[in-house]
């Protein structure tokens, strides 16, 4: 049967578990969308307003899922615009898939409107080369079920990552006989495993350890492994800490949980990870958040630590620290058989060894919460984000989807907002821009419409992406967006006013001083949601957050945040390499010379 590529796209991504395609229509793609019209391929299509929006939704379905999605967009500068959402997506290691349209094959090479071509045409596989895991250019109608099974192949094997593929203008609109490829049979079964002899090597490690602790990557919530990681913990009484993406991989509220580490970390996680004398790292790409800039003694002290490092991706066992056991593998799977080799007699040994170090985790994490109150339960006017998020949680149910912009917001969403599910915590850890919270909320609720979302987000960065409330209003999704407003890019203001003594371009203030804000209630009502709010007082928090998350309607709760840097946002723990101005102290410059001979990267 005689079949357009956009026909062959559209019914592979229906066979492969697609439930919709999100992006914006354009002349450069036109004709591919329209086959997701067509009886035999039909697809819902979620028409975003910007490109960056699409890639991120796509993004974040992915996280909450597993199910990679995809993005169709247009050319030139609709293909352009989804540059900072690969970016993203390969930074986090995550996938979904990225059409784009590209001029026709017969019309290369000549200046056509909207064509990159300076160096080769089309240029734009190029640009999207270093963000994404795969590129793939579309010459013929007959390779588009190879294509399609290779794109899924590499999204769904190894190290995740976003794909691509160029479709040219003249080859959508192409026949061919051709059918969809049956995807089962043409991925690799089962999960990579460890070599016999790791594995025995780490359970002796593990078990011979005096002050054992575990951190938990992204990968660790990838593989979906907090099953197995919760038995291994409960087994032999290790403590975890976790990164970013890692966050949710055991709940919040479990008894070993010591909370983050890194920059910003936690008291206790990054005490347990600088103090351990042996460290298993499960799917960390040991980054300088994650690892206070390596610095030795800040998060991780290693060595003299010994680490068990296991990652699917080979490049990235040793790359920052030596690893004395480095397993190339699955973590689920790895957890799985550390698990079988490790007896029941020297589990119990283990643990009962382990009582004093278990015991002081616990007063670490007593003295935390204090060190925590006064800014979780400030009373003040503006209020700090801490006092928003413990609000916000005490009506959340724990099986609620937080996204997270970046900033202020992550820090302390990351440091003090308990999470207690795998794919509830969805920001991005690596890349961080500002633009991904809003969009990947709407997709949130598009892949769980049963469960409470709510986007956590500071104005600046909402400002990058809100016009996608828009969407929200459209399909009426009950979302919940909680904006953190403290009227500026302040956690880069704060680092300014650190390092220089003064800040340029990082507060919202009018001309003559006063601090400016958009009304972000107003917007919201301008946009269709009537369900948006401006609470300024602590008093009135609580209630406001219990009926935007019970609304079951799109709704907007607008926060004021002081910009007070001694209570506004986290704790400041752990290490970032800032390097100084010339014109810093002497003394500064010295203890910052100081530091960066204790990074062990070096």
């Amino acid at each position: 049967m005689l079949l357009t590529t956009g026909q062959i796209i559209a019914k592979a991504l229906r066979a492969y578990g697609v439930p919709y395609v999100t992006g914006l229509p354009g002349h450069g793609n036109w004709s591919l969308l329209d086959a997701f019209c067509d009886d035999d391929c039909k697809l819902p299509f979620v028409q975003v307003f910007h490109e960056q929006s699409a890639v991120h939704m796509a993004d974040a379905h992915y996280r909450v899922t597993g199910q990679p999605i995809a993005a169709p967009t247009s050319i030139g500068p609709g293909s352009t615009n989804t540059i900072i959402g690969l970016a993203t997506a390969y930074a986090d290691s995550t996938s979904l898939l990225l059409l784009t349209g590209s001029v026709a094959t017969h019309m290369r090479n000549h200046g056509v409107m909207q064509e990159l071509d300076r160096f080769h045409s089309p240029d734009f596989p190029a640009v999207a080369a270093p963000v994404t895991k795969r590129n793939f250019e579309m010459v013929r109608a007959i390779e588009a079920p190879f294509l399609m099974h290779r794109a899924f192949n590499a999204m769904l094997s190894g190290r995740r990552g976003p794909v691509h593929i160029e479709i040219p203008l003249d080859v959508q609109v192409e026949q061919a006989d051709a059918d969809v490829a049956e995807l089962s049979r043409r991925l690799p079964v089962g999960r990579p495993r460890a070599d016999e002899d790791a594995v025995t090597a780490a359970a002796e490690l593990l078990l011979s350890a005096e002050r054992p602790c575990i951190v938990a990557g992204g990968g660790a919530v990838a593989s979906d492994a907090a099953p197995q990681l919760a038995e291994l913990v409960d087994r032999l009484g290790i403590p975890v800490v976790y990164t970013w993406n890692g966050k949710g991989a055991l709940a919040d509220d479990h008894r070993w949980n010591a909370g983050t580490a890194g920059w910003p970390g936690t008291a206790p996680g990054n005490t347990i990870a600088a103090n351990a004398d042996v460290v298993l790292s499960l799917g960390c790409k040991f980054t300088d958040w994650s690892a206070s800039s390596w610095r030795k003694g800040a998060t991780f002290s290693i060595p003299p630590a010994s680490l068990i490092q296991v990652d699917i991706d080979p490049a990235e066992i040793g790359k920052n620290y030596p690893a004395e056991v480095g397993i190339t593998a699955d973590v689920r799977a790895t957890l799985t058989d550390l698990l079988a080799a490790v007896g029941q007699t020297e589990a119990r040994r283990a643990l009962a060894a382990r009582e004093g170090y278990l015991d002081e985790l616990t007063a670490l994490k007593d003295q935390w919460e204090k060190t925590l109150s006064r800014r979780r339960h400030h009373d003040g006017s503006p209020m700090t984000m801490l006092r928003v998020l413990h609000e916000l949680r005490s009506v959340l149910p724990r099986h609620g989807i937080v996204t997270v912009g970046s900033g202020h917001p992550q820090s302390s969403t990351k440091q003090a907002f308990p999470i207690y599910e795998p794919r509830t915590h969805i920001t991005s850890g690596s890349f961080s821009p500002m633009g991904f919270a809003v969009p990947a909320a709407i997709a949130a609720k598009l892949a769980r419409p049963d469960t409470p979302v709510v986007c956590i987000v500071g104005d600046g960065d909402f400002m990058m992406t809100m016009q996608e409330l828009a969407l929200c209003a459209m399909h009426d999704l009950p979302v919940t967006f909680v904006i953190l407003n403290n009227r500026g890019f302040i956690s880069i203001r704060d680092g300014q006013h650190h390092l220089m003594g003064r800040q340029i371009g990082s507060e919202f203030n009018r001309a003559g001083g006063p601090e400016y804000s958009v009304d972000f209630a107003a917007f919201a009502r301008a946009c269709g949601i009537p369900a948006a709010t401006t609470v300024t007082e602590p008093a009135g928090l609580h209630d406001a957050l219990r009926r935007a998350v019970e609304s079951n309607e799109p709704a907007l709760v607008e926060t004021s945040i002081t910009r007070d840097a001694t209570i506004a946002a986290a704790e400041v723990v752990g290490w970032w390499d800032f390097p100084l101005l010339p014109s810093a102290p002497a003394e500064d410059r010295a203890a910052y010379a100081a530091a960066v001979s204790e990074e062990q990267h070096l």
